[in-house]
C-alpha cells in the first residue's frame, strides 16, 4: 500500500505507519506475533521503501536506524503487553482468593452451614489455590509429614523447602494445621504427586487463611456444645 507513495513520502513517516501495524500485533500479547510483525516490517521497509528498491540493501544511515527501531519497538510493545496481561491475570487471581477467604470467614462467623460442609468447601479451594492433586481433612495428629506453616513456609524435618525451586514434596502428604486460639482442631493433608506444584508465597498464605477460618468454625462448634 505504501509503495505508490514512496517517492513523495518520507521514510520516517512510512515507518510510523508500519509501527502502527507492529503495535497492533504486539498489543495482542502473543510474543511470536509481535516479533514476526516487527521483523517482517523491518525487512519489507528495507526491501520496498528504501533505496535501492527491491534489494535487501540500505545505503542511508537514517534508514538503517529506522529499520532497527522498528524491530525494537515491536519487541518492546510485545513484552509490555505480556507484562500487562500477567498483571491482569494476577489481579484476577487475587480477587478470587480474597472472595474465597471472605466466603469462608462469613460462613464461620454466621454459622450458615455445617463445619463438615465448610471443611469440604475449603478443601476444594485449597486444591485450586495450591495446585495440588488432592486434599483431605483429618482430625488426627501425625508425625513425619512436611508442613505448610502459618507464615507460608514449608518445612520437613526442620529444613525449609525452597518451593519456588523444588516445588511441593511429591513423596508424602503435606499437612496444613487447622487451629483456633492455639488449639489443634485438625489438619488438611495435601497430595501433590502427579506433578510438581510451585505455589508462590501469596498462594500459600491464602491457604493458611482458609484453614484458619475452618479452625474458627470448629472452635465455635465446640463452644456451642
Amino acid at each position: 500500500m505504501l509503495i505508490p507513495f514512496r517517492r513523495i513520502l518520507e521514510n520516517t513517516n512510512a515507518a510510523l505507519v508500519l509501527v502502527l501495524v507492529v503495535v497492533a500485533f504486539a498489543s495482542t500479547g502473543v510474543r511470536p506475533a509481535g516479533v514476526v510483525a516487527a521483523l517482517s516490517s523491518a525487512v519489507w521497509f528495507d526491501f520496498f521503501l528504501t533505496q535501492p528498491y527491491q534489494h535487501f540493501t540500505i545505503t542511508d544511515r537514517a534508514d538503517i536506524e529506522t529499520t532497527v527501531l522498528l524491530v525494537l519497538v515491536g519487541v518492546a510493545v510485545t513484552e509490555l503487553a505480556l507484562w500487562g496481561q500477567r498483571q491482569q491475570a494476577r489481579s484476577g487471581r487475587r480477587e478470587g482468593y480474597l472472595a474465597g477467604v471472605l466466603t469462608a470467614a462469613g460462613t464461620a462467623a454466621v454459622g450458615g452451614t455445617s463445619p463438615e460442609s465448610l471443611i469440604e468447601s475449603v478443601g476444594k479451594q485449597l486444591t485450586d489455590v495450591l495446585e495440588v492433586d488432592a486434599c483431605r481433612f483429618s482430625y488426627r495428629t501425625g508425625l513425619g509429614n512436611p508442613r505448610l506453616n502459618h507464615d507460608g513456609s514449608v518445612t520437613r524435618g526442620g529444613r525449609t523447602i525452597d518451593i519456588d525451586r523444588e516445588g511441593l514434596p511429591v513423596d508424602n502428604e503435606i499437612e496444613l494445621l487447622v487451629q483456633s486460639g492455639g488449639s489443634f482442631r485438625g489438619r488438611y493433608l495435601l497430595t501433590a504427586s502427579a506433578r510438581i506444584a510451585r505455589p508462590d508465597l501469596e498462594k500459600r498464605k491464602v491457604a493458611v487463611a482458609l484453614a484458619d477460618q475452618v479452625g474458627a468454625a470448629l472452635a465455635a462448634q465446640v463452644g456451642d456444645r
